[in-house]
């Protein structure tokens, strides 16, 4: 039952991380959108000027990945909760998450240098705002599976 929680932790922690981003975005006029950025990498189709496809199959590739990235770093978290490294509480799920916002960082930052066409964004930008945007995913799965796994409604048993 733990990887099932973690699975639903893992969709809304970056649910809750692509909706702060996609809404950043729209504020600042800024390319922020991760599922954009990776699904145009991913399948090769930056535009010739830079710029990123918006066409359904890179929505659907880039948010395929970045959910089972998602899915993947929640199990990590599991992982590290299940040998005794943090506890299930807020503030370690806000410290694991600013852990692997930095490997997310280094990640994207190695992704950009060796693809042959990546897209033209403000790549310091963008990877700072990531790091930050994975604290909040940290904390959105922590909270989610602290709540699946200590049900202390009725309504559930």
């Amino acid at each position: 039952m733990k990887l099932f929680y973690i699975i639903l932790a893992g969709l809304a922690g970056t649910a809750a991380m692509s909706s702060v981003i996609f809404l950043l975005s729209l504020l600042t006029k800024r390319i922020l959108r991760i599922p954009l950025v990776l699904g145009t990498m991913l399948l090769g189709k930056t535009h010739s000027n830079g710029g990123l496809s918006n066409g359904l199959s890179t929505k659907l590739v880039g948010g395929l990945a970045h959910y089972t990235v998602g899915v993947l770093y929640a199990i990590g978290y599991l992982a590290l909760w299940e040998s005794g490294v943090g506890t299930i509480t807020a503030s370690w799920g806000m410290l694991i998450g600013l852990g692997n916002g930095i490997l997310a960082m280094i990640i994207w930052y190695f992704f950009f240098m060796i693809h042959p066409r990546p897209p033209h964004i403000k790549l310091e930008r963008y990877l700072i705002e990531m790091v930050f945007s994975h604290v909040l995913f940290g904390f959105v799965v922590t909270y989610v599976y602290y709540h699946l796994t200590h049900v202390e409604y009725p309504f559930w048993q």
